[in-house]
């Protein structure tokens, strides 16, 4: 795996008094590294062979060893870990874990979790808040449908029994039952089900939609009124939602108010122990769209009081599309009779009834027609993954993360979009660029990066397997697309 030279790494050599660094022959070095190191007056030497960076600059070209200031031995990567006692923001480039400035480092076995995702050897993969990297785990999982369907054709007994297992995994994210989990294929569809089960012809036809849903949501809704429901949507102020304004959107009008746990276009990130009670207590049923964060954080339906919660799977649980859940409070499913249904919504699907709707007594009866078997197999692979590490462990390392993005982006002039409290912001950092947002990602995987455009924003969405010099490379190559943009 290559090392990366990057801009925050030239200043420590700086303070330390370095005038060289010298590098091994598959190091890269960023062109915001060379700027710095030329006018600082640092020289790049290399190791027994040219160094190599991302970009079209050309190599250094044979050295003549000079010793560093103060000093007789040369600057090597390995020197970047006294950043350990002097605080210095920077971290080793050969060391097995990424420390930070104040010695945190994950509570786990970082390389050991890079090896199971194969293009992190090749690729800095920041975009896990749109599509997160295959593993040996959903590869795995993937595999052992293909080998049953090749030596079975038909095994719908073994399948059945993996797409309930599927939906065990989710509830243990969340700490529903299994009884309480639905499936499908998409946020859409799930949502679209449970809003077929709401009656709107009552004194209650008022539906509360945030103006930070991902579009699918609001359309969904927006259909609804043609049944009757009274939409209106909740405003953002400065890419977040003010708490107080649930006091002045929900009333003894609203049905439900259908919210996000966190905000797609920035990675604002709610706080639904505090808004859930201010719902609950105007008589308004919750729903939360959980799709953008989930995985990244604790959340407890149980201990939330959350009534209904979807998701879907490729994001940060590590799956994949054509895969979603929805959670629903046991104790309000006798009461929604949901009108998109399907055979497997019926108590009993191989009665084959055709005349008598029966809905199942659990939350299978928000399943539709055939699961998705295939996928299904893949998301609770992914889906082991977090379980096995924990959310509240990727929140930890994340959140380190975050903290890492935001000040080294303010450190290079880049425009933040999301919030700098980490306290209500997910692992997806913002960043505002000029233009068509969808150039620059495109761009930035010219450099070996998979970030994600969304507006006029790149997002930076690392996750638990990241390195803080992953980030710094990262950031470094925005200066560096920016400037020639």
């Amino acid at each position: 795996m290559r090392n990366v030279i990057t801009g925050a790494d030239i200043e420590f050599a700086k303070a330390q008094g370095h005038s060289q660094i010298i590098v091994g022959p598959d190091t890269i070095i960023t062109n915001v590294a060379r700027e710095s190191a030329e006018r600082m007056n640092i020289r790049i030497l290399e190791e027994g062979a040219q160094a190599v960076s991302i970009s079209a600059v050309a190599p250094v070209s044979a050295p003549v060893p000079v010793s560093p200031a103060g000093t007789n031995k040369p600057f090597l990567p390995s020197d970047f870990m006294q950043g350990q006692q002097t605080g210095a923001p920077v971290i080793s480039m050969k060391s097995q874990t990424s420390v930070s400035a104040y010695g945190e480092k994950p509570p786990y076995d970082m390389e050991h979790w890079r090896r199971q995702f194969p293009i992190l050897e090749n690729y800095v993969h920041v975009a896990n808040c749109s599509q997160s990297p295959q593993s040996s785990y959903t590869l795995k999982a993937s595999n052992e449908y293909l080998d049953s369907w090749g030596k079975m054709g038909m095994d719908w007994d073994a399948w059945m029994q993996e797409v309930y297992l599927s939906k065990c995994e989710f509830a243990k994210i969340i700490n529903a039952d299994p009884s309480e989990i639905a499936i499908g294929t998409s946020i859409s569809e799930i949502t679209s089900t449970l809003a077929s089960s709401l009656n709107f012809n009552g004194k209650r036809n008022k539906i509360v939609v945030t103006d930070a849903e991902f579009p699918t949501i609001g359309n969904i809704w927006m259909a609804h009124k043609k049944y009757g429901a009274d939409i209106q949507f909740l405003p953002l102020r400065n890419g977040i939602i003010p708490e107080e304004e649930y006091d002045r959107y929900v009333d003894e009008r609203t049905l439900l108010s259908s919210i996000c746990d966190v905000y797609y276009y920035n990675g604002f990130k709610q706080d639904l122990a505090s808004i859930i009670p201010k719902i609950h207590a105007k008589g308004s049923l919750v729903y939360v769209d959980a799709y953008q964060g989930l995985g990244t954080h604790p959340l407890d339906v149980k201990a939330l009081d959350i009534d209904m919660l979807g998701s879907g799977n490729l994001k940060y649980l590590c799956g994949i599309p054509g895969v979603a859940f929805l959670y629903v409070k046991k104790e309000l499913i006798p009461y929604l009779e949901p009108a998109f249904t399907g055979w497997f919504g019926q108590e009993d699907p191989f009665a084959f009834e055709i005349h008598n709707l029966n809905y199942a007594k659990d939350a299978r009866r928000f399943d539709n027609g055939t699961p998705p078997v295939m996928t299904a197999y893949i998301a609770r692979g992914g889906m082991q993954i977090i379980n096995e590490i924990g959310p509240a462990t990727v929140q930890y390392w994340t959140d380190i993360l975050s903290r890492h993005c935001i000040a080294g982006a303010e450190a290079r002039g880049l425009d933040v979009a999301s919030p700098k409290d980490i306290r209500y912001k997910a692992p997806t950092t913002a960043i505002r660029v000029p233009g068509n947002s969808h150039d620059v990602e495109l761009k930035l995987r010219e450099k070996k990066i998979i970030a994600s455009a969304r507006g006029d924003v790149v997002r930076i969405a690392p996750h638990f397997f990241t390195r803080l010099e992953d980030i710094d490379y990262v950031l470094d190559c925005f200066v560096e697309i920016l400037r020639r943009r």
